[in-house]
């Protein structure tokens, strides 16, 4: 699995700690930092609710291209 730098980009447009990310969406810190590292591949209620949050579509943050594998 693929790392994610796209929830942490946009994380960062946001000014928002993988805490309050995790807060936000009701996961743990821990569960944020995993699914940036691509150490978790997160269900899609937990993607639809980090969107949410975001302002971004699934494809914007999931969207995995052949070139990112």
């Amino acid at each position: 699995m693929a790392r994610n730098i796209r929830i942490k980009v946009a994380r960062a447009e946001k000014d928002m700690t993988q805490g309050e990310l995790a807060a936000r969406v009701n996961v743990s810190r821990q569960t944020v930092n995993a699914i940036e590292q691509g150490e978790y591949n997160p269900t899609i209620k937990l993607c639809r609710a980090i969107c949410r949050v975001l302002g971004k579509t699934l494809d914007e943050l999931f969207w995995e291209d052949d070139d990112e594998k």
